[in-house]
């Protein structure tokens, strides 16, 4: 048997308890370590135990690494926090963050947590992708910034010229631009004070730390408040799993955005929690920008990934091609950790061989289930590692519910972790707690094994997606929707569900158009239309129907009608998030007259479907 590579990961165990009325409370048998009350001590701690040692490292206009130490980020962040008391800014007071992630990001953030200075970051698609605002415009109302920063002015001078107060300051880091604005040096020269101690020994673990937007996949972006305490708890939460990242300072190499809890709270937090280094990938994975991230990984070889899932399915191609990427890929790698939505055992089988050939080992897979609201680390598969769908069980100082709700059952959680609720939306934070105070996710889960839940739960869905046909069936979109991506060969980028109240289960496909070129190599620079109308790609989603409609067991796992769309989703009609997450909802509403085509009784010619279940 080959072997997997040593590394410390604790086993998931849960307790189980048995209420009224079908609820079931489950929770670690395991105790949740000690916290700091504030994330900046870790900050201090290392500075003081490894000055010299590279925390954040990003490529600078020249594409060489520019790396700052934890001395020099601790010098720079006291010298701007200052700055930021010279200006009054506070709880009250606070700071938007409108770029994605960089060094000047980092610091800024660092330097409002250390003296209490409430901030957000904001996704950048709002200024950048967006055409309209609405969303951007929504959170200035909400938040009323006082100081606002982006990496440069001159992108971001139509979104800012829109929505920008006239007495709002702000602050770049490059060129302004045509725009008015303080450059970031101005911040970082502030010689720091006594006052700067002051105000990081005011803050404590119930000092909000920032406000996280949610992607708005199922309605407008709510501001999501995040505690020290959860934080810090959550940092604890992954070091009580994750073990060897005490052992060893993490290094890791990562792109996803710290506007979201995954990037911002998971992975930064870990970084800065266990005193490793983050290299700032300049890529992403999309067709324009993955090649930066194979750059980046052929020189840094990282000691785990925390990433979604379409990361690794783009960077199997070139782990296949490039033996240099794949030695340097897999020289100090212990853990791959995956969350956001499923892999097929096809792509790990492949991942399990290509790191046998290289370094005779496997490496450890994992997976987990969080959300903003819950810091994000809640459940995970620990030392069992992944197996299909399975979400894994609660985290040391967490406890789950699991409540019936009608044909389904809800997730819930407690814990110091959760969030206490939502930034000035009073009746939405009520409304997110159940009466014995655990926070309702939305999502449903169902157990592995029904006569053993300890052996973990499995994802079933997002409730407010579910319908029911006419007939009276339940369709469990999520499920569903996942099945769809399946089998249908990476040839679709996403999906959406229809069917309420009707007779059928029916869809609207995203295709992916850079795979999907590839099935009609002889069109010369195609447009969208002239893809989707392709034979061989009309067959190929006609196959992937007929697949599905195979597996099916009843007429609500399966689809029978279909449109490939020729227009992506919209962000300014909230069909789609910054992170690539659909809103269902807008969808169908925005795009009522293609549904109403999928039930007409006569198919029209674009319409695919699949041959009848039997």
């Amino acid at each position: 048997m080959t072997p997997i590579r040593a590394v410390r990961i604790a086993a998931t165990e849960a307790t189980v308890r048995f209420g009224d009325d079908g609820v079931v409370y489950m929770k670690s048998p395991f105790s949740l370590g000690a916290y700091p009350t504030r994330l900046t001590e870790r900050l201090e701690e290392w500075a003081d135990r490894a000055p010299d040692r590279p925390f954040l490292a990003q490529r600078d206009a020249q594409d060489a690494w520019r790396c700052l130490t934890y001395s020099q980020v601790l010098t720079r962040v006291r010298s701007i926090s200052q700055a930021l008391i010279n200006r009054g800014l506070s709880q009250e007071k606070p700071i938007l963050i409108l770029s994605g992630n960089s060094i000047e990001h980092a610091l800024l953030a660092l330097a409002s947590m250390y003296g209490g200075v409430l901030y957000a970051p904001v996704a950048p698609a709002y200024s950048l992708q967006a055409r309209e605002y609405g969303t951007l415009g929504r959170i200035f109302n909400l938040m009323k910034p006082r100081l606002v920063f982006a990496a440069d002015g001159a992108p971001y001078e139509r979104a800012l010229r829109s929505v920008l107060p006239p007495d709002v300051e702000l602050v770049v880091a490059g060129s302004p631009g045509e725009l008015r604005a303080t450059t970031f040096d101005e911040l970082q020269d502030t010689p720091a004070t006594t006052a700067v101690d002051a105000a990081r020994d005011r803050v404590n673990a119930d000092t909000i730390a920032k406000i996280l937007f949610t992607s708005g996949s199922t309605g407008n972006p709510k501001g999501v408040i995040n505690t020290q305490r959860m934080l810090c708890s959550n940092q604890e939460m992954i070091r009580s799993v994750i073990a060897f990242l005490e052992d060893e300072p993490p290094v890791l190499c990562d792109w996803l955005p710290w506007n979201h809890t995954a990037g911002g709270n998971h992975n930064f937090g870990l970084v800065l929690y266990n005193g490793g280094t983050l290299y700032i990938d300049d890529g992403r994975p999309l067709p324009s920008a993955f090649d930066r991230t194979v750059r980046n990984l052929r020189e840094i070889a990282a000691t785990a990934h925390f990433a979604v899932p379409r990361t690794y399915e783009m960077l199997l191609p070139h782990l296949r091609t490039d033996r240099a990427l794949r030695e340097r890929f897999f020289s100090r790698l212990k853990l791959l950790l995956y969350a956001a939505a499923g892999l097929s055992q096809r792509f790990f089988d492949e991942v399990r061989a290509l790191a046998v050939e290289t370094i005779g080992e496997e490496i450890l897979w994992m997976t987990g289930f969080g959300a903003t609201e819950t810091a994000p680390f809640a459940l995970s598969t620990g030392r069992a590692g992944t197996a299909s769908g399975v979400l894994g069980l609660p985290a040391p100082g967490l406890e789950l519910k699991l409540a019936p709700v009608g044909t389904k059952i809800e997730a819930r959680l407690r814990g110091p972790s959760i969030t206490p609720g939502y930034w000035k939306e009073e009746a939405l934070t009520r409304a997110a707690f159940d009466d014995e105070g655990f926070y309702r996710l939305g999502d449903a889960m169902r157990f592995a094994d029904p006569n053993d839940p300890a052996k973990g739960l499995l994802f079933d869905g997002r409730l407010a997606e579910d319908f029911k046909l006419s007939t009276g069936t339940w369709v469990s979109v999520g499920p569903l929707r996942a099945k769809f991506l399946a089998v249908s060969g990476g040839y679709t980028q996403d999906v959406v569900i229809a069917g309420h109240d009707r007779e059928f289960v029916a869809a609207l496909i995203f295709p992916n158009l850079h795979n999907c070129t590839q099935l009609c190599p002889e069109l010369n620079q195609p447009t969208p239309a002239d893809i989707i109308e392709h034979p061989n790609v009309r067959r190929q989603f006609t196959t992937a129907l007929d697949e599905l409609a195979r597996q099916s067991t009843g007429s609500s796992t399966y689809v029978v009608r279909a449109i490939i769309l020729d227009q992506p989703p919209s962000i300014d009609a909230r069909e789609i998030t910054d992170k690539g997450s659909l809103n269902q909802k807008a969808v169908l509403q925005n795009r009522a007259a293609l549904v109403e085509e999928l039930y007409a009784p006569g198919p029209s010619p674009r319409i695919i479907s699949a041959t009848p279940a039997q």
